[in-house]
Protein backbone atom coordinates (compact mmCIF):
# COMPACT_ATOMS: atom_id res chain seq x y z
CA UNK A 1 0.00 0.00 0.00
CA UNK A 2 1.42 3.54 -1.13
CA UNK A 3 2.52 5.51 1.94
CA UNK A 4 -0.18 8.64 2.67
CA UNK A 5 0.63 12.12 3.42
CA UNK A 6 -1.10 15.50 4.71
CA UNK A 7 -0.38 18.35 3.62
CA UNK A 8 -1.67 21.09 5.91
CA UNK A 9 -3.00 24.61 3.64
CA UNK A 10 -4.78 27.99 4.26
CA UNK A 11 -5.32 30.81 2.53
CA UNK A 12 -2.28 32.93 1.85
CA UNK A 13 0.02 29.74 2.45
CA UNK A 14 3.36 30.41 0.38
CA UNK A 15 3.10 29.11 -3.20
CA UNK A 16 5.89 26.70 -3.89
CA UNK A 17 5.66 25.65 -0.43
CA UNK A 18 2.15 24.16 -1.32
CA UNK A 19 2.61 23.10 -4.77
CA UNK A 20 6.43 21.61 -4.93
CA UNK A 21 6.33 18.95 -1.86
CA UNK A 22 2.38 18.50 -2.89
CA UNK A 23 3.44 17.43 -6.66
CA UNK A 24 6.80 15.86 -5.79
CA UNK A 25 5.80 13.60 -3.63
CA UNK A 26 3.09 12.28 -5.73
CA UNK A 27 5.79 11.60 -8.80
CA UNK A 28 7.99 9.71 -5.70
CA UNK A 29 4.51 7.52 -5.74
CA UNK A 30 2.78 8.46 -2.28
CA UNK A 31 -0.78 9.67 -2.09
CA UNK A 32 -0.89 13.11 -0.77
CA UNK A 33 -4.12 14.52 0.69
CA UNK A 34 -4.31 18.58 0.71
CA UNK A 35 -7.22 20.18 3.52
CA UNK A 36 -7.81 23.15 5.10
CA UNK A 37 -10.12 24.21 8.15
CA UNK A 38 -13.21 25.47 6.94
CA UNK A 39 -13.29 23.91 3.46
CA UNK A 40 -13.85 20.71 1.79
CA UNK A 41 -12.35 18.79 -1.20
CA UNK A 42 -12.59 20.61 -4.60
CA UNK A 43 -12.69 24.36 -2.49
CA UNK A 44 -9.92 26.67 -3.54
CA UNK A 45 -6.68 28.28 -1.23
CA UNK A 46 -5.31 31.34 -2.49
CA UNK A 47 -1.27 31.24 -2.06
CA UNK A 48 0.74 34.05 -2.37
CA UNK A 49 4.54 34.36 -3.66
CA UNK A 50 6.82 35.71 -1.13
CA UNK A 51 10.35 36.83 -2.49
CA UNK A 52 12.98 39.13 -1.65
CA UNK A 53 12.84 42.36 -3.63
CA UNK A 54 15.76 44.57 -2.49
CA UNK A 55 13.59 45.64 0.64
CA UNK A 56 13.86 45.27 4.16
CA UNK A 57 11.50 42.32 3.89
CA UNK A 58 10.37 40.16 1.27
CA UNK A 59 7.60 41.12 -1.30
CA UNK A 60 4.19 39.24 -1.47
CA UNK A 61 1.19 39.11 -4.50
CA UNK A 62 -1.06 36.85 -5.69
CA UNK A 63 -0.16 33.31 -6.50
CA UNK A 64 -2.03 30.26 -7.58
CA UNK A 65 -5.08 28.70 -6.36
CA UNK A 66 -4.32 25.99 -4.89
CA UNK A 67 -7.69 23.00 -4.92
CA UNK A 68 -8.08 21.30 -2.27
CA UNK A 69 -8.53 17.38 -2.59
CA UNK A 70 -9.85 16.21 0.79
CA UNK A 71 -12.08 17.61 3.72
CA UNK A 72 -10.60 18.76 6.91
CA UNK A 73 -13.48 17.40 8.76
CA UNK A 74 -13.02 13.89 7.51
CA UNK A 75 -9.11 13.53 8.72
CA UNK A 76 -8.25 10.54 10.45
CA UNK A 77 -4.61 10.89 11.36
CA UNK A 78 -4.33 7.00 11.54
CA UNK A 79 -4.33 6.74 7.69
CA UNK A 80 -1.68 9.23 7.18
CA UNK A 81 2.25 8.39 7.88
CA UNK A 82 3.49 11.92 7.91
CA UNK A 83 2.48 15.83 7.76
CA UNK A 84 3.42 19.13 5.87
CA UNK A 85 3.36 22.09 6.87
CA UNK A 86 4.01 24.95 4.35
CA UNK A 87 4.83 28.54 5.13
CA UNK A 88 3.41 31.88 4.13
CA UNK A 89 0.89 33.91 6.00
CA UNK A 90 -1.70 30.74 6.27
CA UNK A 91 0.32 29.39 9.78
CA UNK A 92 -0.68 32.92 11.86
CA UNK A 93 -4.26 32.17 12.10
CA UNK A 94 -3.90 28.37 11.84
CA UNK A 95 -1.88 28.64 14.80
CA UNK A 96 -4.51 29.95 16.47
CA UNK A 97 -6.85 27.65 15.04
CA UNK A 98 -7.27 24.24 18.23
CA UNK A 99 -8.23 21.87 15.91
CA UNK A 100 -5.32 22.77 13.41
CA UNK A 101 -3.12 22.26 16.81
CA UNK A 102 -4.94 18.56 18.12
CA UNK A 103 -4.55 17.88 14.92
CA UNK A 104 -0.89 18.18 14.42
CA UNK A 105 -0.41 17.02 18.38
CA UNK A 106 -2.08 13.58 16.96
CA UNK A 107 0.79 13.15 14.70
CA UNK A 108 3.44 14.37 17.25
CA UNK A 109 1.96 11.70 19.88
CA UNK A 110 2.16 8.91 17.07
CA UNK A 111 5.52 9.53 15.60
CA UNK A 112 5.00 10.15 12.68
CA UNK A 113 7.17 12.54 10.47
CA UNK A 114 6.30 15.78 10.56
CA UNK A 115 7.86 18.46 7.88
CA UNK A 116 7.48 22.19 8.49
CA UNK A 117 9.13 25.13 6.28
CA UNK A 118 9.53 28.83 7.36
CA UNK A 119 6.13 30.19 9.38
CA UNK A 120 4.36 26.70 9.23
CA UNK A 121 7.06 26.60 12.53
CA UNK A 122 4.70 29.05 14.54
CA UNK A 123 2.11 25.75 14.57
CA UNK A 124 4.47 23.82 16.08
CA UNK A 125 5.19 25.96 18.37
CA UNK A 126 1.35 26.80 19.40
CA UNK A 127 1.19 22.87 19.61
CA UNK A 128 3.95 22.75 22.04
CA UNK A 129 6.17 20.43 20.03
CA UNK A 130 9.25 22.43 20.05
CA UNK A 131 10.13 22.71 23.47
CA UNK A 132 14.27 21.25 23.88
CA UNK A 133 14.42 20.08 19.85
CA UNK A 134 16.75 21.32 17.37
CA UNK A 135 14.77 23.37 15.08
CA UNK A 136 14.87 26.60 12.41
CA UNK A 137 12.59 28.72 10.25
CA UNK A 138 12.25 31.93 8.43
CA UNK A 139 14.35 33.90 10.89
CA UNK A 140 10.83 36.92 11.59
CA UNK A 141 9.59 33.26 13.68
CA UNK A 142 13.01 32.72 15.51
CA UNK A 143 11.53 34.65 19.08
CA UNK A 144 8.18 32.33 19.03
CA UNK A 145 10.22 29.32 18.60
CA UNK A 146 12.63 30.35 21.35
CA UNK A 147 9.75 31.28 23.75
CA UNK A 148 8.08 28.11 23.15
CA UNK A 149 11.60 26.37 24.61
CA UNK A 150 13.08 25.29 21.14
CA UNK A 151 16.97 24.89 20.80
CA UNK A 152 16.96 27.42 17.55
CA UNK A 153 19.63 26.77 14.85
CA UNK A 154 20.35 29.86 13.10
CA UNK A 155 20.26 29.22 9.52
CA UNK A 156 23.28 30.67 7.33
CA UNK A 157 21.30 30.53 4.47
CA UNK A 158 17.61 30.03 2.88
CA UNK A 159 18.34 26.86 2.38
CA UNK A 160 18.60 25.15 5.47
CA UNK A 161 17.07 21.97 7.02
CA UNK A 162 16.99 20.59 10.61
CA UNK A 163 16.16 17.38 11.34
CA UNK A 164 15.67 16.21 15.04
CA UNK A 165 13.31 13.09 15.09
CA UNK A 166 10.65 13.10 14.01
CA UNK A 167 10.81 16.45 13.06
CA UNK A 168 12.13 18.22 10.11
CA UNK A 169 12.31 21.74 9.59
CA UNK A 170 13.39 24.13 6.77
CA UNK A 171 14.09 28.00 6.07
CA UNK A 172 12.31 28.33 3.01
CA UNK A 173 11.08 26.81 -0.14
CA UNK A 174 15.27 27.10 -1.36
CA UNK A 175 15.57 24.29 0.71
CA UNK A 176 12.85 22.05 -0.50
CA UNK A 177 15.70 19.15 -2.23
CA UNK A 178 16.61 18.48 0.85
CA UNK A 179 13.46 19.45 3.05
CA UNK A 180 12.16 16.83 0.69
CA UNK A 181 14.55 13.99 0.79
CA UNK A 182 14.62 14.04 4.41
CA UNK A 183 11.22 13.55 4.55
CA UNK A 184 11.25 10.79 2.40
CA UNK A 185 13.68 9.08 3.98
CA UNK A 186 11.69 9.94 7.43
CA UNK A 187 8.49 7.59 5.64
CA UNK A 188 11.52 4.81 5.17
CA UNK A 189 12.00 5.68 1.44
CA UNK A 190 15.07 5.22 -0.01
CA UNK A 191 16.31 6.77 -3.52
CA UNK A 192 18.69 4.95 -6.34
CA UNK A 193 19.54 5.98 -9.96
CA UNK A 194 19.50 9.43 -8.76
CA UNK A 195 23.17 10.25 -10.12
CA UNK A 196 22.22 12.05 -13.08
CA UNK A 197 22.78 15.53 -14.49
CA UNK A 198 19.61 17.24 -15.69
CA UNK A 199 19.51 20.67 -17.56
CA UNK A 200 16.35 22.72 -17.98
CA UNK A 201 15.81 25.11 -21.12
CA UNK A 202 14.39 28.21 -19.65
CA UNK A 203 13.49 31.77 -20.68
CA UNK A 204 11.90 35.12 -19.45
CA UNK A 205 7.78 34.74 -18.69
CA UNK A 206 8.34 30.77 -18.55
CA UNK A 207 5.34 29.12 -16.43
CA UNK A 208 6.12 29.72 -12.54
CA UNK A 209 5.21 26.26 -11.42
CA UNK A 210 6.58 24.34 -14.78
CA UNK A 211 10.13 25.21 -13.58
CA UNK A 212 10.10 24.83 -10.17
CA UNK A 213 8.27 22.10 -9.34
CA UNK A 214 10.12 19.85 -11.55
CA UNK A 215 13.27 21.41 -10.72
CA UNK A 216 13.29 21.19 -6.73
CA UNK A 217 11.54 17.12 -7.27
CA UNK A 218 14.50 16.57 -9.25
CA UNK A 219 17.34 17.92 -7.06
CA UNK A 220 15.96 16.41 -4.01
CA UNK A 221 16.47 13.01 -5.51
CA UNK A 222 19.42 13.77 -5.73
CA UNK A 223 20.12 14.57 -9.51
CA UNK A 224 22.65 17.54 -10.50
CA UNK A 225 20.51 20.05 -12.09
CA UNK A 226 21.49 22.96 -13.96
CA UNK A 227 18.96 25.95 -15.50
CA UNK A 228 20.11 27.57 -18.23
CA UNK A 229 18.52 30.73 -20.43
CA UNK A 230 20.12 32.15 -24.03
CA UNK A 231 22.18 35.32 -23.63
CA UNK A 232 22.15 34.94 -19.90
CA UNK A 233 24.47 33.97 -17.68
CA UNK A 234 24.62 31.56 -13.84
CA UNK A 235 23.30 33.67 -11.23
CA UNK A 236 20.80 35.66 -13.23
CA UNK A 237 17.21 35.35 -13.23
CA UNK A 238 14.06 34.94 -15.19
CA UNK A 239 11.07 36.41 -14.22
CA UNK A 240 8.22 33.68 -14.42
CA UNK A 241 4.16 33.67 -15.11
CA UNK A 242 1.80 32.69 -12.94
CA UNK A 243 -1.17 31.12 -15.56
CA UNK A 244 -4.19 29.84 -13.63
CA UNK A 245 -8.04 29.82 -15.13
CA UNK A 246 -10.50 32.26 -13.10
CA UNK A 247 -13.35 32.52 -15.17
CA UNK A 248 -12.16 33.62 -18.22
CA UNK A 249 -12.16 32.06 -21.66
CA UNK A 250 -8.58 31.23 -21.42
CA UNK A 251 -6.25 31.30 -18.56
CA UNK A 252 -5.15 34.35 -16.62
CA UNK A 253 -1.40 35.78 -16.17
CA UNK A 254 0.23 37.23 -12.76
CA UNK A 255 3.58 38.00 -12.14
CA UNK A 256 5.55 34.48 -10.76
CA UNK A 257 8.83 34.60 -8.85
CA UNK A 258 12.41 35.58 -10.27
CA UNK A 259 13.90 31.95 -10.91
CA UNK A 260 17.53 32.26 -10.56
CA UNK A 261 20.03 30.47 -13.24
CA UNK A 262 22.62 28.23 -12.21
CA UNK A 263 24.33 28.03 -15.64
CA UNK A 264 25.52 29.81 -18.18
CA UNK A 265 23.85 29.21 -21.68
CA UNK A 266 27.15 30.50 -23.55
CA UNK A 267 30.04 27.50 -23.60
CA UNK A 268 27.50 24.91 -22.86
CA UNK A 269 28.57 21.20 -23.42
CA UNK A 270 25.14 19.73 -23.83
CA UNK A 271 27.16 15.93 -23.68
CA UNK A 272 27.39 16.15 -19.56
CA UNK A 273 23.99 16.15 -19.22
CA UNK A 274 21.46 12.53 -19.31
CA UNK A 275 17.94 14.68 -19.92
CA UNK A 276 16.27 18.00 -20.91
CA UNK A 277 13.63 19.76 -19.30
CA UNK A 278 11.85 22.50 -21.30
CA UNK A 279 9.35 23.95 -19.42
CA UNK A 280 5.75 25.63 -20.93
CA UNK A 281 4.40 29.52 -20.66
CA UNK A 282 5.38 32.29 -22.86
CA UNK A 283 9.06 31.54 -23.03
CA UNK A 284 8.87 28.97 -25.68
CA UNK A 285 7.46 31.11 -27.69
CA UNK A 286 10.47 33.40 -28.49
CA UNK A 287 12.58 30.56 -27.41
CA UNK A 288 11.58 28.52 -30.68
CA UNK A 289 13.40 31.26 -32.69
CA UNK A 290 16.82 31.10 -31.40
CA UNK A 291 19.09 28.76 -33.80
CA UNK A 292 21.36 28.06 -30.89
CA UNK A 293 17.93 26.39 -28.97
CA UNK A 294 17.09 24.49 -32.17
CA UNK A 295 20.83 23.31 -32.29
CA UNK A 296 20.30 22.19 -28.40
CA UNK A 297 17.02 20.19 -28.61
CA UNK A 298 18.17 18.68 -31.77
CA UNK A 299 21.32 17.03 -29.80
CA UNK A 300 19.28 15.50 -27.29
CA UNK A 301 16.39 14.34 -29.16
CA UNK A 302 18.52 12.74 -32.20
CA UNK A 303 20.80 11.67 -29.30
CA UNK A 304 18.21 9.66 -27.84
CA UNK A 305 18.89 11.55 -24.08
CA UNK A 306 15.06 11.93 -22.76
CA UNK A 307 13.72 14.82 -23.32
CA UNK A 308 10.60 16.06 -21.05
CA UNK A 309 8.49 19.05 -22.63
CA UNK A 310 5.41 20.32 -20.93
CA UNK A 311 2.43 22.68 -22.35
CA UNK A 312 3.85 25.77 -24.71
CA UNK A 313 7.31 23.59 -24.63
CA UNK A 314 6.53 21.71 -27.33
CA UNK A 315 6.26 25.07 -29.82
CA UNK A 316 10.48 24.67 -29.30
CA UNK A 317 9.97 21.00 -30.52
CA UNK A 318 8.03 21.71 -33.45
CA UNK A 319 10.41 24.09 -34.37
CA UNK A 320 13.23 21.79 -34.12
CA UNK A 321 11.56 19.40 -36.64
CA UNK A 322 11.96 16.42 -33.93
CA UNK A 323 8.45 15.81 -33.62
CA UNK A 324 8.13 14.01 -36.70
CA UNK A 325 6.57 10.33 -36.49
CA UNK A 326 5.96 11.19 -32.56
CA UNK A 327 2.74 10.64 -29.87
CA UNK A 328 2.96 13.74 -28.31
CA UNK A 329 0.56 15.92 -26.26
CA UNK A 330 0.96 19.99 -25.16
CA UNK A 331 -1.55 22.24 -24.04
CA UNK A 332 -4.48 22.16 -26.34
CA UNK A 333 -3.68 25.87 -27.33
CA UNK A 334 -0.34 24.65 -29.03
CA UNK A 335 -2.18 21.43 -30.68
CA UNK A 336 -1.89 23.41 -34.48
CA UNK A 337 2.36 23.49 -33.66
CA UNK A 338 2.09 19.72 -32.62
CA UNK A 339 0.15 18.65 -35.50
CA UNK A 340 2.11 20.80 -38.21
CA UNK A 341 5.06 19.51 -36.62
CA UNK A 342 4.39 16.32 -38.03
CA UNK A 343 3.30 14.34 -34.68
CA UNK A 344 0.49 12.44 -33.82
CA UNK A 345 -1.81 14.42 -31.51
CA UNK A 346 -2.57 12.90 -28.41
CA UNK A 347 -5.53 14.86 -26.31
CA UNK A 348 -4.83 15.35 -22.80
CA UNK A 349 -8.25 14.48 -21.15
CA UNK A 350 -8.12 14.90 -18.49
CA UNK A 351 -6.00 17.96 -18.54
CA UNK A 352 -3.02 15.84 -16.01
CA UNK A 353 -2.43 13.75 -18.27
CA UNK A 354 1.05 13.02 -20.23
CA UNK A 355 2.46 10.47 -22.66
CA UNK A 356 5.58 9.06 -22.94
CA UNK A 357 7.17 7.88 -26.83
CA UNK A 358 10.49 6.72 -26.76
CA UNK A 359 12.81 9.23 -25.28
CA UNK A 360 9.90 12.13 -25.59
CA UNK A 361 7.86 12.90 -22.13
CA UNK A 362 4.89 15.22 -22.99
CA UNK A 363 2.66 16.74 -20.61
CA UNK A 364 -0.70 19.59 -21.40
CA UNK A 365 0.16 21.44 -18.08
CA UNK A 366 1.47 21.96 -14.68
CA UNK A 367 -1.59 19.50 -13.48
CA UNK A 368 0.44 16.82 -14.72
CA UNK A 369 3.51 17.33 -12.91
CA UNK A 370 2.97 14.26 -11.10
CA UNK A 371 3.30 11.86 -13.99
CA UNK A 372 5.64 14.48 -15.95
CA UNK A 373 8.36 13.76 -13.43
CA UNK A 374 7.37 10.09 -13.04
CA UNK A 375 7.48 9.20 -16.40
CA UNK A 376 10.93 11.10 -16.74
CA UNK A 377 11.91 9.51 -13.96
CA UNK A 378 11.11 6.00 -15.53
CA UNK A 379 13.62 6.89 -18.52
CA UNK A 380 16.04 7.95 -16.30
CA UNK A 381 16.02 5.05 -14.10
CA UNK A 382 15.29 6.67 -10.99
CA UNK A 383 13.61 4.94 -8.05
CA UNK A 384 11.84 5.71 -4.69
CA UNK A 385 10.82 2.67 -2.83
CA UNK A 386 9.56 2.25 0.59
Amino acid sequence: MAKKVLLLCGDYAEDYEVMVPFQALQAYGLAVDAVCPGKKAGDVCRTAVHQASGHQTYSESRGHNFTLNASFGEIEVSKYDGLVIPGGRAPEYLAINESVVELVKKFSDSAKPIASVCHGQLILAAANLVKDRKCTAYPHVKLALIAAGAHWIEPETKSKCVSDGNLITGVTYECHPEFIRLFVEALGGSITGSDKRILFLCGDYMENYEVMVPFQSLQALGCHVDAVCPKKGAGEKCPTAIHDFEGDQTYSEKRGYDFTLTASFEGLDASIYDALVIPGGRAPAYLALDEEVITLVKKFMNGGKPVASICHGQQILSAAGVLKGRKCTAYPAVKLNVVLGGATWLEPDPIDRCFTDGNLVTGAAWPGHPEFISQLMVLLGIKVSF
